[in-house]
This record gives structure tokens, C-alpha cells and sequence, in this order.
């Protein structure tokens, strides 16, 4: 009678622990990396493909907020504009820089982008921030440059994946 008993406790714990597989999708818990790539639909609605100023979108937290990275390579100017959830409008933050770090030869460099605030943000606050370095803009076309926005909004410290692609043909990287 024991071993009856033992060996269908053996059984039942054999069946809690591998428990039934389920064949439905795999749900992942982490946020996916930001892209300034097209986005059609994720979590069950859509994204836009670019910002309001037709800049590449880079996502903050869990779709918190967006900025949009606009790089004019004609005077070599980067700039971020921080978006709403819906990657539709600005919204003004209470920072004098944000920063864009990326990986050069090896090594770490950090660069300041300073608050360039639009006509539209309140007092001491703003949604646009701008580097002139042309040094940035070179960088984030290098292969393994692997840059990173980093800035806080309302307290919370976000950082999002820039994906610097382009469409130019003559472009090499």
C-alpha cells in the first residue's frame, strides 16, 4: 500500500512540475529595443513610421513617451524632440541637456544635446534639445556605435536604442 501511495505522489508531482505546454505565442516582458524603423503594429496597435518633424521615432520605457531624432547632415546638426506616447506631440521637460551616448573605436563618448526650447514650451522647460557637434552626427552612422539616448522625465530616467538608418545610396558606413 505504501509503494501505491508513493508511487502516485511521485506522479502527481511529476505532472505539477512539467505542467501542460502551452502552444498559444510566446509573450515577451521586455520592452523591444527603440527604432527609428517603421513600426506597423505592435501589441495590437499601430505606430507611425516617423515624427512630427519626419525625424526617426526612438521609443522610452514601455511606450511612455518617444523622441524623435532629426539630423540635418548638411550643417551637421543633431536634434530630439520629446514626444507624447503617441509619437505625436512635444512635450516639454524639466532638463538643460539630455545626452547621446555611443560607443567609438572601443570607447565611450557621451554627447550633450542643450535645450533649445520651442516658442510653445512653459518657462524653464522644453521639448527640443540640439547639439551642433558634427563629430555626433558622424557617429551615429559608424557601425558598432550602438548609441543611446539617456534623459529623465518627470524623475524617471529613460534610455532608448537609436537605429541612425538612412536611404542614401552614395551613403557608406
Amino acid at each position: 500500500m505504501k509503494t501505491l501511495l508513493f508511487t502516485s505522489a511521485i506522479i502527481s508531482m511529476t505532472f505539477s512540475l512539467v505542467g501542460c505546454k502551452d502552444a498559444g505565442p510566446n509573450v515577451e516582458t521586455s520592452a523591444p529595443p527603440a527604432t527609428v524603423e517603421t513600426h506597423d503594429n505592435h501589441e495590437g496597435h499601430d505606430h507611425p513610421s516617423e515624427g512630427p518633424h519626419h525625424g526617426g521615432l526612438i521609443e522610452l520605457g514601455n511606450e511612455e513617451y518617444h523622441a524623435e531624432l532629426v539630423h540635418d547632415e548638411d550643417i551637421g546638426s543633431v536634434t530630439i524632440y520629446v514626444l507624447n506616447a503617441a509619437a505625436t506631440e512635444q512635450i516639454p521637460i524639466d532638463s538643460t541637456e539630455i545626452t547621446i551616448n555611443v560607443e567609438h573605436e572601443g570607447k565611450p563618448e557621451q554627447f550633450a544635446l542643450v535645450a533649445s526650447p520651442d516658442a510653445t514650451d512653459p518657462q524653464g522647460k522644453s521639448s527640443r534639445f540640439v547639439s551642433t557637434d558634427a563629430e555626433l552626427g558622424e557617429h551615429l552612422d559608424e557601425e558598432g556605435a550602438d548609441p543611446k539616448l539617456v534623459l529623465t522625465i518627470d524623475g524617471k530616467s529613460f534610455r532608448g536604442t537609436i537605429e541612425h538608418d538612412h536611404d542614401h545610396e552614395d551613403h557608406d558606413h
